[in-house]
């Protein structure tokens, strides 16, 4: 088998190559391929200081938190530093009418204080390791997809069994290069996490959607957790008899002050990016996927927020429902606003072009990378009607209606009444019972009944009959296709649109009132159907994900330069970069700054977006910003790099040239959605919150002087 190119082949090739402000580099490769450039640019650590294994370095600071964000340790004690966006489930979950966390805010005056989180894990990256040459030793061009990837899976799990025996880790093989390189990366979690502070969200999200993916913006992004270990250090189940964990590292917090210009780098969790789509993955992206989610979860969270403004209760309900669903609606509309405007499709295709005369030119290149593009093209047409299908079913009926989600819980249920096994019976009802209690905390039957109707109607309308679940046949015979009639009757009987039903069933469980409930029906049918067209995708799915890995194998021998580094994929990376401003139109520049004033220059009583704490009008009206204002005497609150981030990054910490927390990045700019496929290097910024502005809420608004003692401040 003719091996694929290593990482050094590729280091050799386009070390020379190297932009500041473009790339999510894997931190094992600094030495090679970015820490002169870094020095360049201002830093003064060395590589080992960010990446070692064998000794404390900065990457140990560095954590996932929760499933999908990244945060940062910063004190010898657990205390954990990440956006207010990434806690704002946790948060949620802990509100009430009477403790409304996330209008109020919540600051622990003391450990004792802290507020235990069920179910929220924070998760240390302890190394990474290449494994290509193991996997790659395993496989050959002769083998199917299907060979290959079993055996990929086989050897994987085998050099995960050996990383992980005799320890408390654990271990993932992930692959980078579309499948031609592989890294084995070790983790270990803990599971006793508890909240300590967030400001409110009038401070923590301030602007609210109207702001999302906006520069100026003026957000107190930031919330405040502790993670516990057991007594020896290790991680643990919650327990009162758990203590703060002692991290390997912590980062000090300066309140030094930024220029343009000066060296900033972050170090997270980016979840995916794909910049060597080829145009094809790109309209599919475009013209399906959000396309889909922009007109699906517009329509749904126009009918949320009209009751969330009618009732408080269904405003905590659903706060954190709606943020998750706005926050990728307005990226996806973005998205699409960037990639025509920069010409993103035409570029690829220009490059494609490129490509095929390449592998056109020799009888080797031919046999091998001839008939890639032409396969993917061939793919995603064949593909097109089912994932259009695929994804707008998830988005409307199986995504975006809660009753038939969740009534999906029951089919264990289901089975166990089948079987008339009574200890099966009792599991599945104990899980149904845990499942019920969270899933009602946060529902609202009359809101869910409104989004039933609308999507059922939206997705009858758009999608071929065809594709339709086959809940719509009971629907058209008994309801006349009267999809509000339909909504009505199933919400007034169906066991899982009232918790009083529900438990009432639970107590008394009988297979035939669960077979015949129509919300239990539909969701059967509903689940059934998107696995039917999962299925009839799969075949050219397959094809694609073939011809996309030889595609970037050949870009890597065509051109090394466009490859630089893998996509994103939420392993841990490194992206370097300055802070500076840019200009986002003609004659209009955005300095690289925002203050307080800004915040009252927005301030609308009206406007739930932008109502601004007393408190914090009386600080800014006495200047009374203690040691955290400005050099130059305003209070400074958010800034911006270009550092290269995308979801998954919410919460990395920025870190300056000496490797102290100067912000928490939270967010990216407007003019450069297409990031993801696409980056965009005189636009594309990072929007970061000021570690001036985190310390003086905690301190000067919260009176959190507890946190701030605990803090290592360089002044």
């Amino acid at each position: 088998m003719k091996r694929l190119l290593t990482f050094g082949l590729i280091i050799s090739m386009f070390l020379s190559n190297i932009k500041a402000d473009e790339g999510m580099w894997l931190l094992p490769l600094i030495q090679k391929l970015n820490i002169n450039k870094m020095h360049e640019m201002g830093l003064k650590l060395s590589a080992e200081d960010i990446y070692n294994i064998n000794h404390s370095s900065l990457k140990d600071a560095v954590i996932i938190f929760g499933g999908g964000c990244t945060g940062e340790l910063v004190s010898d004690k657990g205390l954990i530093f990440t956006n207010h966006h990434c806690g704002y489930g946790t948060i949620q979950k802990l509100s009430t009418l009477e403790h409304n966390y996330l209008e109020d805010g919540f600051w622990a005056k003391s450990m004792d204080e802290e507020l235990p989180a069920p179910g929220l894990t924070v998760t240390f990256m302890k190394y990474m390791e290449d494994v290509t040459d193991k996997i790659n030793a395993e496989l050959n061009d002769d083998m199917s997809e299907d060979e290959r990837n079993a055996k990929i899976r086989e050897v994987s799990d085998k050099i995960i069994k050996e990383a992980t025996d005799g320890n408390h880790y654990e271990a993932l093989v992930k692959s980078f290069f579309a499948g031609n390189q592989f890294y084995l990366v070790v983790y270990e979690r803990f599971k006793d996490v508890r909240f300590v502070g967030a400001p409110p969200s009038s401070i923590g999200k301030f602007g609210h959607d109207t702001d999302n993916w906006m520069w100026p913006r003026h957000t107190g992004d930031f919330s405040i957790f502790r993670v516990y270990a057991s007594p020896d250090g290790k991680p643990a189940e919650y327990s009162p008899d758990n203590v703060p964990y002692k991290p390997k590292k912590f980062l000090p917090v300066s309140i030094k002050g930024i220029e343009k210009g000066d060296f900033a780098m972050t170090i997270g969790f980016p979840g995916s990016t794909s910049r060597y789509l080829t145009s094809y993955g790109i309209e599919e992206r475009m013209n399906i996927i959000n396309q889909t989610r922009i007109k699906v979860r517009g329509i749904k969270q126009e009918i949320w927020q009209k009751d969330m403004m009618a009732d408080e209760k269904i405003k905590i309900q659903y706060a954190s429902k709606y943020s998750r669903s706005s926050n990728y609606w307005k990226n996806s509309i973005g998205m699409n606003k960037g990639l025509e405007k920069l010409h993103v499709i035409e570029k690829k295709q220009k490059l494609e072009k490129r490509f095929q005369n390449w592998a056109d030119s020799d009888p080797q290149l031919k046999a091998k990378y001839g008939d890639v593009l032409p396969g993917l093209k061939k793919g995603y047409e064949e593909r097109a009607p089912y994932i259009h299908a695929n994804y707008y079913l998830y988005e409307s009926l199986l995504g975006g209606t809660e009753a038939f989600a969740f009534s999906l819980s029951a089919r264990s249920l289901e089975e166990a009444l089948k079987s008339e096994d009574q200890e099966k019976i009792d599991k599945a009802i104990e899980k149904m019972k845990s499942r019920g209690e969270s899933f009602f905390k946060d529902y609202s039957p009359k809101t869910d009944q409104k989004v039933m109707t609308a999507m059922l109607k939206l997705y009858y309308n758009d999608i071929d009959a065809k594709y339709h679940p086959e809940i719509y046949d009971i629907i058209a015979k008994r309801f006349k296709n009267n999809f509000e009639a339909f909504s009505k009757a199933v919400f007034e009987k169906s066991i899982f649109t009232n918790e009083q039903r529900y438990n009432d069933f639970l107590a008394d469980p009988k297979l035939k009132t669960l077979e015949k409930d129509l919300v239990f029906e539909g969701g059967k049918s509903i689940l059934k159907e998107y696995l039917s067209l999962r299925n009839m995708q799969k075949e050219s799915s397959v094809l694609i994900n073939r011809d996309n890995r030889l595609f970037e194998a050949g870009l890597m021998k065509m051109a090394p330069e466009l490859i630089r580094y893998p996509d994103a994929n939420f392993t841990m990376r490194l992206s370097y970069g300055t802070v500076g401003d840019y200009e986002p139109r003609d004659a209009v520049i955005y300095k690289e700054y925002t203050t307080l004033k800004g915040v009252m220059e927005k301030e609308d009583p009206n406007n739930y977006e932008f109502i601004v704490p007393e408190k914090l009008k009386e600080l800014y009206n006495k200047k009374d910003y203690g040691r955290y204002a400005d050099k130059r005497g305003f209070m400074p609150v958010c800034f911006t790099t270009n550092n290269d981030i995308t979801g998954g990054n919410s919460g990395s910490p920025v870190i300056n040239a000496n490797g102290e927390l100067i912000g928490l990045a939270f967010d990216g700019n407007w003019e450069a959605m297409s990031g993801d496929i696409a980056f965009e290097p005189k636009l594309q910024k990072t929007i970061c919150v000021d570690a001036r502005y985190v310390l003086f809420i905690i301190d000067k608004y919260a009176g959190a002087k507890n946190l701030i003692d605990e803090l290592t401040i360089v002044d």
